[in-house]
């Protein structure tokens, strides 16, 4: 698999316009009213990312949830982290 060029990136970044850009990772915030229900959020992404055997970067701060998707092996966002975003998106709008 092999990362994203620029074009393609903004194409990404189009279709997906909740998520940015940030230290070389696609990422996407939320917050939440508390932080069960932060947790509860992070156990669902969990069971999506099992599911697709492709694991976000997870920052958990109280109430607030921030996922990172890169792929490592390949030195930066690649298609398989804007599919994982698409459905991330469309599981939790």
């Amino acid at each position: 698999m092999t990362a994203l060029n620029e074009s393609e990136l903004l194409e990404l970044l189009h279709a997906q316009p909740q998520w940015g850009l940030h230290d070389g990772k696609l990422v996407r915030n939320w917050t939440f009213q508390d932080f069960l229900q932060a947790m509860a959020f992070v156990n669902r992404i969990a069971d999506l990312a099992e599911q697709a055997g492709h694991h976000p970067d997870i920052d958990i701060r109280y109430n607030r949830v921030t996922l990172g998707l890169v792929t490592h092996d390949a030195g930066g966002i690649t298609q398989r982290d804007a599919e994982m975003a698409a459905a991330i998106s469309q599981m939790f709008l």
